[in-house]
């Protein structure tokens, strides 16, 4: 069929139509702008649509609340690594089981109120896992993850990352990186952060989130002690999206590789999975006892 044989079809047969409807007194209704036609659907500008996970311990809100942060999920795996047999080990799978983890742990004592950003195999995207602590009202803000060296399987070992402008390091760069792309990966695109909050005090507000994460970061690697393998120098810092909440003290744990056997041992058993939430738990009760001190006016 020509070009021109098609052209004459697209224009002729819609009039041939409306000819024949006028000859037979039928009134062919056509859209007019403004009528039902197009539904209009009002959106908040700069409001981010949350779900809330529930609040698992005690009911009495003046016990803290520590959000954990099972990083990755859904389609999006986060590093892939190999055991003995050949099977898949994904970080998403390690993630969500250390998370789950920890929150036994500690409420165990009845004494912390826990929150998990996902508590299944679902993806959150990177802007909304800090939001949900900033709207619960979180105290603490712990995201979880594991990485990979790629061939390199002798790299082992546990890291704690908090919130820095300037990267500390190339690796710390690229690491951040990685991360920070992982909502494009899965196909979201999250906005910044709103436009009514003054940005001087939002810096003010971080600065001291920030203090506390460092405080967190630096009890975590005492009471990991002889108990976790942490790389040298565990504590670093990245510019992380997760970690940007401004008055919300968080941190990064870097678990483990999945790329290493030891670590990937640790990070699979129920056994390696309790003794990492057991020093996060001695941790997060040492930080929030500090806390305490603090505001009943000890030093």
């Amino acid at each position: 069929m020509s070009f021109r044989t098609l052209l004459l079809i697209v224009l002729l047969v819609p009039a041939a139509v409306l000819g024949g409807a006028a000859a037979l007194g039928v009134r062919i209704p056509v859209p007019v702008f403004g009528r039902d036609y197009v539904l209009r659907f009002p959106l908040e500008e700069g409001a981010i649509p949350l779900d809330l996970p529930e609040i698992s311990g005690p009911s009495d809100e003046s016990l803290p609340l520590v959000v954990i942060d099972a990083g990755h999920g859904g389609r999006d795996p986060g590093a892939i690594g190999e055991d003995a047999e050949g099977l898949k080990v994904q970080e998403k799978d390690i993630t969500l089981a250390l998370a789950r983890a920890l929150r036994t742990e500690l409420l165990r004592t009845g004494r912390i109120r826990v929150a998990l950003t996902r508590d299944d195999d679902r993806i959150v995207p990177l802007s909304y896992r800090p939001e949900i602590a900033r709207q619960l009202g979180a105290d603490l803000f712990v995201s979880i993850h594991a990485d990979s060296a790629g061939a390199r399987e002798n790299v082992s070992g546990a890291s704690i990352y908090t919130l820095s402008e300037q990267a500390s390091s190339e690796a710390a760069a690229r690491f951040a990186a990685r991360e920070n792309d992982a909502d494009r990966v899965n196909g979201i695109t999250i906005d910044g952060q709103s436009e009514a909050v003054s940005a001087i005090l939002v810096g003010l507000s971080q600065q001291r989130a920030q203090e506390d994460a460092l405080d967190f970061a630096g009890l975590v690697v005492r009471e990991g002690g002889e108990e976790l393998a942490f790389v040298p120098e565990p504590r670093r810092a990245a510019a992380l999206a997760v970690l940007r909440a401004p008055d919300v003290p968080s941190v990064l744990f870097e678990s483990g590789f999945v790329t290493n056997r030891l670590d990937r041992a640790r990070l699979t058993t129920p056994e390696g999975q309790g003794r990492y939430a057991a020093v996060l738990a001695r941790a997060i009760r040492v930080y929030f006892a500090r806390r305490a001190d603090l505001a009943n006016g000890g030093e």
